[in-house]
């Protein structure tokens, strides 16, 4: 599964799409397939200030714990409930809804250090 242009990706496989300062936050197709099957999902709650480099929230699979962090700093306005009470979401459709967390943020400058879709999908995805 490609990833969608708009989204701009981390190393460490987190996505995030800008909408005027509403930043989503979630994992690429590539960390779904490595983790399997996802079987438990944690975020931080609605309110919580994050830092550049902080963690959001963690996913568990049948083989590993995986921290999310984050790229930009803000304050995060929403949780994807939907995504903790059905962890396989993030197998499934991790670029819809899979999605983990939304903020608001201010400075959305460093998602310009990140990979773009095509980069990204150049070295993770299989053609």
């Amino acid at each position: 599964m490609k990833s969608p242009e708009q989204s701009r990706i981390s190393q460490s496989h987190e996505w995030f799409v800008n909408h005027a300062g509403d930043v989503t936050v979630g994992i690429t197709q590539f960390a779904a397939n490595e983790l399997t099957d996802i079987t438990y999902v944690q975020t931080k709650p609605v309110g919580t200030v994050i830092a550049i480099g902080d963690v959001v929230g963690e996913v568990e699979s049948v083989k590993t714990t995986s921290e999310i962090y984050c790229a930009v700093a803000g304050t995060i306005t929403a949780v994807n409930d939907a995504a903790v009470k059905d962890p396989s979401l993030l197998n499934s459709d991790p670029f819809g809804k899979g999605w983990l967390v939304k903020l608001k943020v201010s400075d959305v400058s460093p998602l310009s250090k990140l990979m773009d879709a095509a980069t990204y999908d150049s070295k993770h995805v299989v053609h």
